[in-house]
């Protein structure tokens, strides 16, 4: 029991940090992409779900890519990037393949195509359209990105733990509280004991040093009355020897 007392707060303390990075994600991705068409960063690494299979075998819908800042004139044909691009006539990110680099000018345009894709997309796009060039995919994490991003994920996975830890909290101090208050109580009744015990001790005290007193008068009387009694002895004696001679004149 007392192993489960001391373990509580580290769990508690882990679910809480785990609490404090998720709530830390939820903010990192749902301002990942914003409105003005800026996309955040952490140290030049982006997180993103992705939304359709158009990359797929490379990444499939669901998944989450992470993609780095990165120098375009070092692109080469065949890297994947993500780039604004308009979709269906709204502004969106996409991550497709360089299928083709054209310059003129000294100023290149690149045309994409999704691996899954029969054709290049439409819109040719320029240096100043890329995000960044694609890293790595973790399968299906896109789903959680996308779930802590909505009001749903943001209550369930942040407010509710929040909300039960602050409870605990709460319990936490009440109870401490209470237990304080009881040692407090606990420590003037050993107090009020000890008081007892040591006025009991003085009076047993009294009584033995009243009963020695009493022991050594009954004993002085008694050599007093032995004295009486050897001195009436000694007078009857010489009395006796008095009147022999008396007689014997």
């Amino acid at each position: 029991m007392q192993s489960v007392k001391k373990a509580a707060p580290i769990a508690l303390s882990v679910v809480m940090w785990i609490i404090i990075l998720v709530a830390a994600l939820y903010a990192f991705t749902t301002l990942a992409t914003r409105e003005d068409g800026s996309v955040s960063d952490i140290a030049g690494f982006t997180p993103l779900a992705v939304q359709s299979d158009s990359m797929a075998p490379t990444f499939n819908k669901g998944d989450l890519i992470v993609i780095q800042k990165c120098d375009t004139s070092k692109l080469e044909v065949g890297d994947i990037v993500t780039f604004h691009t308009i979709i269906d006539n709204e502004y969106a990110l996409n991550t497709h393949r360089i299928a083709a680099i054209d310059e003129v000018n000294g100023m290149r345009s690149f045309t994409t195509k999704g691996d899954n894709n029969d054709v290049a997309d439409t819109h040719i796009i320029s240096d100043g359209d890329i995000v960044g060039k694609y890293l790595f995919a973790l399968p299906q994490m896109g789903k959680v990105m996308d779930f802590l991003s909505s009001s749903m994920g943001f209550l369930i996975v942040i407010v509710l733990p929040m909300l039960l830890f602050f409870i605990y909290q709460v319990y936490h101090l009440i109870v401490v509280g209470m237990n304080l208050k009881r040692a407090m109580a606990e420590e003037d009744r050993l107090a009020a004991a000890a008081a007892i015990v040591d006025a009991e001790g003085k009076g047993d005290t009294a009584t033995v040093a009243a009963d020695n007193a009493a022991e050594q008068l009954a004993q002085a009387e008694a050599k007093l009355e032995e004295a009486r009694r050897l001195k009436a002895e000694a007078e009857a004696a010489m009395n006796a020897t008095k009147q022999e001679d008396t007689d014997g004149e």
